[in-house]
């Protein structure tokens, strides 16, 4: 899965949203050569299987997108079930501790399985150097990712090195740990959800406020840190210039929703210029 690795080098990947639980959808946005197709479970009504569904789908176009799943929170469960159905990564909403992201992290590792192999960045936090056996609480099952059993050793063996663990800063009490939080060992990138820190801070969508510019500015440098990317979402032209000014390393640069409402605005609006 290149998603990780796309992150930890610095690639700057490209992302679209899919908050409408369709594999259509998720299948036509990945024909659109997103890096990467974020299916949401947190607020849109998608089911475990429609979810699945739109894996395979996002699989099923030729080119390099890969499929992130945004579960509905920190919940191993939930979790398991995604990188089970074959996600290439993990979103996960309202990470506000370090508890909560030292949990997402292992809720999305395997158990180490010899000591040797036990990566530095298991336990603890990145810089620290300390790594320990049976970090990681996912548990094993034989799903899509693993061919349904068929290549459980390899999953298991490969997996923790693949799945690309990505931690929402979306609250005041976030962006406060956010330092502490880029720095959890087994955190990928973070991911500011705009709307819901905005609205936390009492300023919803008020993308120029001083307060929420400090904010933007906090984690974009807690990311930095950290040595990790931090991404963000945005809904228009006008915002990814915006975003990439403030810093941010990677962007989902709009939802499915978006999009067709989007679409459907300039179309009425061409009609009733041209009648």
């Amino acid at each position: 899965m290149d998603l990780k690795r796309k992150l930890r080098a610095g690639d700057r990947p490209v992302g679209g949203w899919c908050s409408l639980p369709s594999p259509s959808v998720a299948e036509a946005l990945a024909t659109a050569a997103f890096d990467f197709v974020a299916i949401d479970t947190e607020h849109a009504t998608a089911t475990t299987e429609a979810v699945e569904n739109g894996i395979r789908a996002v699989e099923a176009v030729s080119g390099a997108t890969e499929p992130l799943v945004r579960v509905a929170e920190v919940d191993a469960t939930r979790i398991a079930r995604a990188l089970d159905a074959g996600a290439a990564g993990v979103m996960a909403p309202q990470v506000n501790t370090v508890e909560s992201a030292r949990e997402l992290a292992r809720a999305c590792r395997y158990p180490s399985q010899e000591a040797d192999d036990a990566p530095a960045e298991a336990e603890g936090s990145k810089g620290d150097g300390s790594s320990s056996v049976n970090t990681g609480t996912r548990g094993v099952g034989l799903g899509r990712a693993s061919a349904y059993g068929r290549r459980i050793d390899e999953t298991v063996r490969t997996a923790n090195d693949e799945v690309a663990v990505i931690a929402q800063i979306e609250t005041e009490r976030g962006v406060e740990n956010a330092e502490a939080i880029a720095d959890v060992a087994g955190i990928d990138a973070l991911f500011v959800g705009p709307a819901d820190l905005s609205a936390s801070l009492g300023r919803f969508r008020a993308f120029d406020d001083p307060a929420f510019e400090t904010a933007i500015t906090r984690s974009v440098a807690a990311a930095e840190m950290a040595g990790i990317p931090v991404g963000t979402l945005a809904t228009s032209e006008k915002r990814i210039d915006a975003w990439l000014d403030a810093g941010f390393d990677f962007l989902i640069v709009g939802t499915d929703a978006g999009f067709l409402a989007a679409g459907a605005d300039r179309a009425i609006d061409r009609y009733e210029e041209s009648v």
